[in-house]
């Protein structure tokens, strides 16, 4: 956890990949993007994987790249002084890694899956930012995404029951989905002991839950269970405890 400590593993880049073709472009920090500006982006990225359970950075540590989760998924961790552990937050496909104007860590980042990021070298990141006004103004939108996001994690920790909490969860999982068209279908990106301690549950607590939901009809199984289906996504909000939810605010439902 110093600021010596290296903060990438040693794998290979991947293939660039076409910014129109990528999966994650129409929500990630380029999503507004117009096409000289994706010219630029284009020369500054580049795309590394981690395997699951490598560290991608360390907290303290100096950090010279931001960057999109493309695929899989990653955990936000912080230590205290006497080595206790908290999971502080869940990276999955399109969220961003990094601050611009702050060159080290607030977190550890850990792949959970398999996880490929489209990396930008920081200064020149804070640069287009400075003549590109999709760009930040796609930034604000998500930094201010997260901020709701954190509010909402402090009432799910502090007031909701285990069925909220597991509800909750699920409906942040389906709002990553590929298309919101009915049914809607998720592959869990963690494991139900990963999703526990995300949680603040015990496995087994998760399991009654998940179980639960399956046999009110609010969400179907398939194959091993990683995969699920809602066919009533307002259905699973309720059970949230979000049935006021004003969707009509909510780019998932547009």
């Amino acid at each position: 956890m110093t600021a010596t400590t290296p903060i990438l593993a040693a794998h290979g880049a991947l293939a660039s990949q076409n910014c129109q073709a990528c999966p994650i472009r129409h929500r990630a920090v380029c999503a507004k993007c117009d096409d000289d500006e994706l010219v630029r982006l284009e020369r500054m990225k580049s795309y590394r994987t981690w395997q699951a359970g490598e560290t991608i950075v360390m907290e303290g540590g100096a950090l010279p790249f931001v960057g999109s989760v493309v695929k899989g998924s990653a955990s936000l961790t912080r230590y205290l002084e006497d080595g206790r552990v908290q999971m502080v937050g869940l990276l999955m496909p399109s969220d961003f890694i990094g601050r611009p104007g702050r060159k080290t860590a607030p977190y550890k980042v850990t792949a959970i899956t398999e996880v490929t990021l489209c990396m930008f070298d920081r200064s020149r990141f804070e640069a287009l930012l400075e003549s590109s006004m999709h760009v930040s103004s796609r930034l604000l939108e998500m930094s201010l995404d997260e901020l709701d996001a954190a509010r909402d994690w402090m009432l799910l920790l502090g007031r909701k029951t285990a069925r909220e909490k597991v509800a909750t969860f699920l409906a942040l999982v389906f709002r990553r989905a590929p298309t919101s068209a009915a049914p809607l279908r998720c592959t869990l990106p963690l494991g139900r002991d990963t999703i526990a301690t995300y949680l603040g549950l015990t496995i087994e607590t998760v399991s009654r839950q998940v179980t639960g939901l399956r046999r009110e009809g609010v969400i179907r199984l398939e194959g091993n269970g990683r995969t699920i289906l809602c066919d009533d996504f307002p259905a699973l909000l309720a059970q949230a405890g979000d049935d006021a939810f004003d969707d009509a605010d909510d780019p998932f439902f547009r």
